[in-house]
């Protein structure tokens, strides 16, 4: 069954398979992964130099299995770490639940519709109604500012922006 370089202390192994699995069962639960540290107890074992001496072969399984038990432990505390220092960084928190900030693909693609609607309409909207909508919401300015700069009453601006704005909002629906 073994192969003529294998270490001597795989028929150790098949024959306290059962044992080892109890062993790991008691420590982790029911909800460990024993079957993934039994195979990986048996790659260890495998791994071994066939010229390994192994004075008491079921002392040196459990010690084996101790240390899978304790890397697989770290492992997963290092990872958590890892994954918690990330969630801080990448995500916000509401208690212990995530929220994304993103928007969703469908928000994004709503979005991206309305923001063409509404260039569409802007590009029908007289030059001045357009140039003073564009100076106002886009630039910042103030209607003062924007009466200022183009050289028009600011009742001129207020009647501009309402007529855009009147306009805008039976073009591009929320």
């Amino acid at each position: 069954m073994t192969a003529p370089d294998a270490h001597p202390l795989i028929p150790t192994y098949l024959a306290q398979r059962e044992a080892m699995a109890r062993f790991f069962r008691a420590r982790l639960g029911a909800d460990g992964d024993v079957e993934d540290l039994l195979q990986d107890l048996y790659l260890k074992v495998v791994a071994l130099d066939a010229r390994t001496e192994v004075r008491d072969p079921r002392a040196y399984l459990y010690r084996l299995a101790s240390n899978l038990m304790m890397d697989r432990w770290r492992s997963e505390r290092r990872a958590a770490a890892r994954d918690g220092a990330w969630r801080m960084v990448a995500h916000d928190t509401d208690g212990a639940e995530d929220r994304v900030d993103a928007p969703s693909a469908e928000t994004v693609v709503a979005g991206r519709q309305r923001l063409a609607a509404l260039h569409a309409a802007l590009m029908r909207l007289p030059d001045r109604t357009q140039t003073v909508f564009r100076l106002h919401k886009l630039d910042g300015l103030s209607y003062a500012e924007v009466a200022v700069r183009l050289g028009i009453s600011r009742s001129s601006v207020e009647k501009h922006m309402m007529d855009a704005l009147r306009f805008l909002s039976t073009k591009v629906r929320p």
